[in-house]
């Protein structure tokens, strides 16, 4: 018990290790990267319990309950569907060994624990999930905007009634351009792969 109290408070309980990219194929989470579909690992950090995998689309997180187990349970997060927010770095304390990078990626809270000396690496993640963090908040606002003016623009015809005589035409053609409309949207404001970003500011 005293032992654990004195490894909490040192910062051992669980600290994490970033991994070169050399051996990023030596991880377990190298087995879950889509490959085929382009995906690559751009930042790893392994424990002796998680693996926290950042490729170019999506966090891998391998989360162990016990570091003597060797059981995980493996969560993808795909930044499209989970924008990453609230990233800060809180430093190591004069005792502390560890230095923790925190931030939500969708409704779920991270706390990594990192050794103190890996911060320079850390502080290079750190600007790679703000920076994407930025261009989800951005495109999130564009894609209000769309919103927003499709609607001002049914109020300005709602008025203007469908002719009695072309009324399957006009609904049809209607519901046509506000699918494509949306669409084109929707692909101009969702962005799945921020490989520029991970290379920009990761250079291991």
């Amino acid at each position: 018990m005293l032992k654990k109290m004195a490894s909490d408070a040192l910062g051992l309980s669980d600290i994490g290790k970033i991994i070169k990219r050399e051996d990023f194929d030596k991880t377990q989470s190298d087995d879950f990267v889509l490959t085929e579909d382009g995906e690559r690992i751009h930042f790893l950090i392994k424990s002796k319990s998680d693996e926290y995998c950042f490729t170019n689309k999506a966090l891998i997180h391998l989360d162990g309950e016990k570091a003597s187990s060797s059981k995980r349970n493996i969560y993808r997060y795909d930044y499209y569907k989970h924008p990453i927010r609230d990233v800060s770095i809180e430093t190591a304390g004069t005792i502390d060994l560890d230095l923790e990078i925190k931030f939500s990626i969708g409704d779920r809270k991270l706390s990594i624990d990192i050794d103190k000396n890996e911060g320079e690496a850390i502080a290079d993640l750190y600007k790679s999930l703000v920076a994407i963090s930025q261009i989800q908040e951005d495109n999130s606002l564009h894609s209000d905007y769309a919103k927003e003016s499709l609607i001002t623009a049914r109020e300005l015809i709602k008025d203007n009634r469908f002719h009695d005589n072309g009324i399957s035409k006009e609904f049809e053609e209607a519901a046509n351009f506000a699918y494509s409309w949306f669409a084109e949207k929707h692909k101009q404001n969702t962005r799945k792969d921020f490989k520029d970003i991970f290379e920009k500011y990761i250079q291991n």
